[in-house]
């Protein structure tokens, strides 16, 4: 009677031994890993560091399918352009991910450094994951703890909302339905309505809020600051300007710029609006953009969360 119950608990012990360490995941990140010892989550950049900065890992996440296209990236004499001399590179398939690690040393303005760069797809995404170390600094044990330290990479299903948005330097107190799925502390943040991550304009709608680091010289100067930040808008193409205007935002000095184009991939009919708020020395955008068979709804939707933007 006890050996299904026995065999259970030899299975769950072997999967998951005691002690094992858990996987840390940067402030905003899907990607984490069990940093190397001495190496802790940074502050600066999306990554991990130790507190002697002579050692850093720098995480990227792509989508799933840009596995090749990064990979294609990190070919060696594009490398070797770069003053990376590749030393190994080998393949890596593990459960939870699959990819590509590459070993090898960097000139660079501080000295020259060591480098371990995976490039793995897991959890859905594609990895990009590269540890720098001052040359000085490597150790004998050093190559083989940066392989085990990579070989724990792996994924989270997602970042909670609260985690998101505590990175932003401004607060959304109103979503109006939409859901955070990029935030930066550069003040980057990417929402939408739907499921998925990988944001197609006819399928969804899409907000993107940055910041800009430039205002306007002159009132008058407003307008062609305003049309020239429009005129970057992703994803649209043959852009009809319906209307710009001045108005206020918060109390603040703004500009409206509303436009109607067609989606570069499937020329369905789009709309979209850019509201910018002026402050001292930043302009802070917020682009909206949806199908303009939808803009009738979902536009009161954007300005909700227009009105709901405010400084931390």
């Amino acid at each position: 009677m006890l050996a299904r119950p026995l065999m259970l608990l030899v299975a769950l012990l072997l999967a998951a031994p005691a002690g094992a360490a858990e996987p840390t995941f940067p402030a905003g990140l899907r990607v984490g890993m069990v940093p190397p010892p001495g190496m802790v989550a940074s502050t600066r950049f999306p990554g991990f560091e130790d507190a002697d900065k002579t050692a850093a890992i720098l995480i990227g996440e792509f989508p799933a399918g840009a596995y090749a296209e990064v990979e294609k990236g990190l070919g060696t004499e594009v490398l070797k352009a770069q003053g990376f001399t590749v030393e190994v590179r080998e393949p890596v398939a593990l459960p939870q991910l699959t990819g590509s690690l590459i070993i090898g040393e960097q000139t660079a303005q501080g000295g020259a450094l060591r480098r371990w760069v995976l490039v793995a797809e897991t959890g859905g995404i594609t990895a990009l994951v590269s540890i720098e170390m001052q040359k000085a600094a490597v150790k004998e044990t050093t190559d083989a703890t940066m392989r085990a330290a990579l070989q724990t990479v792996t994924a989270r299903s997602s970042v909670p909302d609260a985690e998101l948005l505590s990175l932003l330097p401004y607060e959304l107190k109103e979503l109006a339905g939409f859901r955070i799925v990029q935030a930066y502390p550069n003040g980057g943040a990417l929402l939408t309505d739907g499921e998925k991550n990988t944001i197609e304009l006819s399928e969804q709608p899409a907000v993107i809020i940055s910041i800009i680091p430039s205002v306007p010289q002159q009132n008058a100067d407003r307008a062609s600051f305003a049309r020239m930040a429009m005129s970057g808008a992703p994803g649209i193409k043959d852009m009809r300007i319906q209307r710009m205007e001045p108005m206020r935002i918060a109390g603040q000095a703004g500009f409206e710029v509303l436009v109607e184009g067609k989606d570069v991939k499937t020329d369905i009919d789009l709309t979209a609006v850019q509201w910018l708020r002026f402050g001292m020395s930043s302009s802070l955008r917020m682009l909206a953009i949806a199908r303009k068979d939808a803009w009738s709804t979902v536009f009161p939707r954007f300005r909700a969360m227009r009105d709901g933007l405010t400084p931390k």
